[in-house]
């Protein structure tokens, strides 16, 4: 069990991924132990918090001015709790998405948070973590003998609210004693000591997401450091959790493949070779809609970010709403060089896909 947030001296905050600014709670959050500790931690921090009936009755954020109020919204948390239990599907990375949290603290200019928070981008985390492991249950056994796979990282970064939530840990010895039931999440954040020595029983795979230097730092302000994140891989290599990188999104840029030449060398020289047996890579190619050029425009006017719709070709979803990729000719570039030095590196890496 993670340290109970009371516990946590105020001198520790250079420690935790994120502080909020501003705090909601939904009074039902408090009928829970996981809600009660973050109230008290907030409370002994002096974190500004107020109660709300619902996150979706918080129109009132600070901000004159629709940009201003993002900026908050992205340092301000809500404590609720989970009420859909139904989980969306999470293909290609997983069978289902598990909701631990909603939201993330980081800016990466590109990220498909930005279109499907809409208004309402702050950060959410749900108190009633023994309701979601429970319905977690339901779907394993109902899949059972085949292996049933759930992705912790579809609406956030979790590692990221691990130090005020616990949430991770817990779900982790949870599918730790679940003999058809696997975990994952990918994650651009380091604070991983507090899961080192979860009883995880080789059940949850921990990617860590990985760039070239240009990606990082021109669209993926408030992450670790690429440095910090393959620090963290390593120690959780060692912990003998099943481990992989998402090299996601892929930019083509001036320079592109000496980037991401030298993204592949520099994870080869940080890793141990004993933690390399069983390393998986997700290669995902930047895309985006009309809807998110327009939205991330406004809330990064200075972004650097190539969404020039002449430039790419339109590709159809599964749900009849489509997305601008690179042409094929561009991504099977992408595509082969990047395998390519993975294999290079990595003769026992697995591709999982390229999309």
């Amino acid at each position: 069990m993670s340290t109970m947030l009371t516990e946590r001296p105020r001198a520790d905050r250079s420690s935790l991924s994120f502080v909020p600014e501003l705090v909601y709670f939904e009074p039902a959050a408090l009928d829970y132990p996981k809600g009660r500790r973050i109230y008290e931690w907030v409370q002994k921090e002096g974190i500004e918090y107020r109660m709300t009936t619902s996150h979706n009755r918080i129109t009132n954020l600070p901000g004159d001015t629709e940009l201003e109020q993002y900026r908050i919204a992205k340092r301000t948390l809500v404590v609720g709790i989970r009420k859909t239990l139904k989980f969306d599907t999470s293909k290609p990375s997983a069978e289902y998405a598990i909701p631990i949290a909603t939201g993330c603290m980081a800016h990466c200019h590109y990220c498909y948070l930005q279109t499907t928070l809409g208004a309402k981008p702050y950060i959410r985390v749900y108190v009633n973590i023994d309701e979601i492991m429970s319905a977690a249950k339901g779907y394993i056994d109902e899949r059972a003998p085949e292996t049933t796979r759930f992705e912790a990282a579809c609406t956030s970064d979790p590692v990221g609210l691990e130090p005020i939530t616990g949430s991770l840990r817990e779900l982790i010895e949870f599918m730790g004693q679940e003999e058809h039931g696997r975990l994952r999440f990918v994650t651009k954040f380091h604070h991983v000591d507090s899961l080192l020595d979860a009883a995880h029983n080789g059940h949850t795979r921990i990617r860590f997401s990985v760039n070239a230097k240009h990606v990082i730092k021109n669209f993926e302000p408030a992450t670790s450091r690429f440095e910090q994140r393959i620090e963290a891989a390593a120690k959780v290599a060692r912990a003998g959790y099943p481990m992989g990188f998402i090299i996601a999104p892929i930019i083509w840029h001036e320079g592109w493949e000496e980037g991401y030449a030298e993204l592949l060398a520099s994870l080869d020289a940080a890793l141990p070779s004993d933690v390399r047996k069983d390393l998986t890579f997700e290669l995902i190619q930047h895309r985006f809609t009309k809807t998110a050029k327009s939205v991330i425009e406004k809330r990064y006017p200075r972004t650097k970010l190539e969404m020039d719709i002449e430039k790419r070709k339109y590709k159809w979803g599964r749900w009849g709403q489509g997305k601008y990729v690179y042409p094929d000719e561009q991504a099977d570039a992408l595509r082969l060089f990047i395998s390519e030095r993975i294999f290079d590196h990595f003769p026992e890496g697995k591709i999982e896909y390229f999309t």
